[in-house]
């Protein structure tokens, strides 16, 4: 199968998104960047596009200009081990103007949406406790921070 790339388009800010990502997520590294030529809508030299990793993952940071935004129609989900790795994540993201949403969503300081999400959240959404599963459900739309230990109550039923 080939390799799969996310390229995320950024007005000017490819090179600062790039460092900024790499900085919140471990085992994550910058590969390549590549700079505008002569000729090119932008000056020479300006970072064109930053090639980089998350965790293994690849993405490709562009500087396009302003044509094109994020929104929510696309994210990124973030599959935490433990509320400890929900708050680094959580804390992180929504740091230095980032938004907070509901439901375990949240944009970044560049509008990327992101889903901080527990492992054991599948489990309570799809267990086999009906009224269990509605009771989480219940819990998590009132959320924004994702909080394990409540949803784990309203499963379990306290």
């Amino acid at each position: 199968m080939p390799a799969i790339t996310n390229c995320l388009w950024f007005n000017t800010q490819a090179a600062e998104a790039a460092e900024y990502y790499c900085g919140i997520f471990k085992n994550s590294k910058i590969n390549n960047t590549s700079y505008y030529g002569e000729g090119s809508p932008y000056p020479a030299g300006t970072v064109l596009t930053v090639d980089f990793e998350l965790d293994g993952q690849g993405f490709t940071a562009l500087n396009g200009g302003p044509q094109f935004t994020f929104s929510e129609a696309i994210s990124f989900q973030i599959d935490c081990a433990d509320q400890e790795e929900v708050d680094y994540y959580w804390n992180s993201l929504t740091a230095d103007g980032g938004e907070e949403s509901q439901c375990g969503w949240l944009k970044d300081k560049y509008g990327l949406s992101w889903q901080v999400v527990p492992n054991v959240l599948s489990k309570l959404l799809t267990g086999p406790d009906a009224e269990g599963v509605q009771r989480a459900m219940n819990v998590l739309m009132g959320q924004r921070k994702l909080i394990i230990a409540d949803l784990q109550k309203a499963y379990d039923g306290g």
